[in-house]
């Protein structure tokens, strides 16, 4: 966590993120995640968590839920429930804000199939497309949406930079997620009976999206796919040894 002054204030930094920036969170499981970055703020003040969850099955569903909600609220953070990500601009609370950050970690349609199936890629596919078409209406000008998602087959067939460009948003950079980074953060299963239990990260990485401007030279990552990645011909060689050397990364070190 770094730190630097701005008018006289001190701007507190957890990896990306810094308390200086407006930040939604969607998808949060347990809001572990939000937490992590208010806790390492000291400060909840321009964050935003929510959780698809209502208050009630949020507190049966996780273990943690109901102190993380409690402690969030103390560093002041505002926290709502039953935000959906496919409709959330039109949320009451929402819809009329613009966020710096918009952060969905590892978003997931459910345990409806194993992974590889054309039906889960489809739902997947769903999920994380109408989670853009919100995402973008809610977005300052120059900010960013931040996808987590694990890379590596079946999880590149899910195209995440082709649904992205259909909502005129391109990727600025990739970068390797580590859990490590975010103490305190537990990732969550999130449905069925194995809801409160963790699942394995490796390979994962953070996609960074912003909006396309018609003025500026199309970025090389822009068409960045998973073809790309397969026969090493990525227009952007950068891009793809990013991916590449995260994967393995995680790949040698993940614990979880």
């Amino acid at each position: 966590m770094g730190r630097q002054r701005r008018s006289g204030s001190v701007v507190k930094w957890l990896n990306h993120y810094s308390s200086a920036q407006s930040i939604l969170i969607v998808g949060d499981g347990d809001l572990s995640f939000s937490l992590a970055l208010a806790a390492a703020f000291g400060s909840g003040e321009n964050l935003v968590a929510t959780s698809l969850d209502s208050y009630d099955a949020l507190t049966s569903m996780y273990g943690k839920a109901q102190s993380n909600v409690t402690e969030l609220e103390k560093l002041g953070a505002t926290v709502f429930h039953s935000v959906d990500a496919k409709m959330m601009k039109r949320h009451p609370c929402l819809k009329m804000r613009r966020f710096d950050r918009i952060v969905f970690n590892f978003p997931h349609a459910g345990f409806i199939g194993p992974e590889q199936q054309d039906h889960m890629i489809k739902a997947h596919q769903l999920l994380v497309r109408r989670f853009f078409r919100n995402a973008r209406h809610l977005l300052h000008p120059d900010g960013e949406i931040h996808l987590s998602h694990k890379t590596g087959q079946p999880y590149d067939r899910w195209q995440i930079e082709e649904l992205a460009h259909e909502f005129s948003l391109v990727i600025s950079e990739i970068v390797t997620f580590r859990k490590q980074d975010y103490p305190g953060y537990n990732q969550k299963r999130g449905d069925g009976q194995w809801c409160d239990k963790g699942f394995p990260l490796r390979n994962g990485c953070t996609f960074k999206f912003r909006v396309e401007r018609e003025e500026a030279e199309e970025p090389c990552s822009t068409k960045f796919t998973a073809v790309h990645r397969e026969s090493g011909t990525a227009p952007c060689a950068a891009a793809s040894d990013l991916v590449k050397k995260a994967s393995q990364r995680n790949t040698e070190t993940s614990t979880n």
